[in-house]
């Protein structure tokens, strides 16, 4: 009897420990996805700082355009990657997939800018991109409380940086 309940123990054990196995990888495959974007991310923030001050405007377009579009293809990465049999996954997918599309929409913000045909229509794009910039912290909040939720629904541990 006693047999029978060691073995019935470690088999849950066992597969509690696969669970947060499987939800410790799912976590850093999408962490992966955002890390695999911040260089272009810094190099594409300098590159606009400088149009902005020789009022190179187009190419605040493309660089805008081109993040978008890189963003974009995470995005839709995050969206196909199938999302694990595990507690909270589909809201941690789900606060991932918000984060991408407001790091979008930030870029999407750039091209605007960067394509105002006057400096009225600049100015509002401006305006616009400014509001989401003061959602940044918020957005940031969120999406590092759903990564400890997530870790602490699958016990694991989060690595600090």
């Amino acid at each position: 009897m006693l047999k029978k309940i060691f073995i019935a123990f470690a088999l849950i054990t066992g597969f509690a420990g696969c669970q947060s196995k499987t939800a410790l990888d799912y976590s850093q495959s999408l962490v992966k996805k955002e890390q695999s974007i911040i260089p272009e991310m810094t190099s594409t923030e300098e590159k606009v700082k400088m149009y902005f001050a020789s009022e190179h405007f187009d190419s605040v377009a493309v660089a805008g355009e081109r993040m978008e579009k890189l963003v974009d293809e995470k995005l839709k990465e995050i969206k196909d990657q199938p999302t694990p049999d595990v507690k909270g996954a589909t809201a941690f997918k789900d606060a991932f997939i918000n984060y991408f599309k407001f790091i979008k929409s930030l870029y999407a913000g750039y091209k605007n800018i960067g394509q105002a045909t006057t400096a009225e229509a600049r100015d509002q794009e401006i305006i616009k991109i400014s509001k989401l910039v003061d959602q940044k912290e918020t957005v940031l909040k969120d999406i590092q409380d759903a990564q400890k939720k997530f870790a602490t629904e699958n016990n694991f541990r989060l690595e600090e940086k």
